[in-house]
């Protein structure tokens, strides 16, 4: 896919994003609930990464929200049940631009358990909203029964260390009738790690 059609991200910004030799930025989500640590692959999808490291750069998740519980006795789509935990940016913010979809077909990239995925409504849409996958999650792929047009969502990381912390966010008090967290879970930082 040619970083060029990419909205708002030149093609030295995507660059940018995966300097790292290996592809992989480790990226630290301090939490009220405690710290997760997520590895973003910007090698296998350079456009994502590159997204998501925009928001992290510019502070714009430190002071966000996890605000969504996706679990078994939150899911209102019964017919293809998932279990994520969803976060957004800091509240009065103004995003970028939203960018083109990397499929999973594309990438390689899987909703395997500690994914983490751009959110979207439909093709093209994701800006920074992002989602944690709470085990395999294959109906988010491309070709997956989740997405009304069956082409997934974006992977673009993994969780390193957390796996907790996702967990028991996952299980927090949600509103009656509702996937929404009851509190919210602030994010009080998220930024890159240093030296990775």
């Amino acid at each position: 896919m040619a970083t060029a059609l990419c909205v708002g991200l030149t093609p030295a910004a995507v660059g940018a994003a995966g300097q790292a030799g290996s592809g992989l930025v480790r990226v630290v989500l301090e939490t009220e609930k405690g710290v997760i640590a997520i590895d973003v692959d910007t090698r296998h999808a350079p456009i994502t990464s590159a997204n998501f490291l925009r928001y992290v750069d510019a502070g714009l998740y430190s002071g966000g929200w996890f605000h969504r519980a996706v679990r078994p006795g939150t899911e209102t789509n019964t017919a293809v049940p998932i279990q994520v935990i969803q976060a957004s940016r800091a509240p009065r913010t103004t995003g970028f631009p939203a960018i083109p979809l990397e499929r999973t077909s594309t990438t390689g990239l899987k909703h395997v358990d500690g994914a983490v995925s751009m959110a979207r409504s439909s093709s093209d849409t994701a800006t920074s909203d992002f989602f944690i996958c709470i085990g395999d999650q294959p109906a988010l792929d491309d070709g997956g029964a989740r997405s009304g047009d069956g082409l997934g969502f974006a992977v673009f990381g993994r969780v390193v260390t957390g796996m907790d912390v996702v967990r028991r966010i996952q299980a927090a008090p949600v509103f009656p009738d509702s996937q929404m967290l009851q509190p919210l879970v602030r994010m009080t930082r998220v930024s890159r790690q240093p030296g990775r």
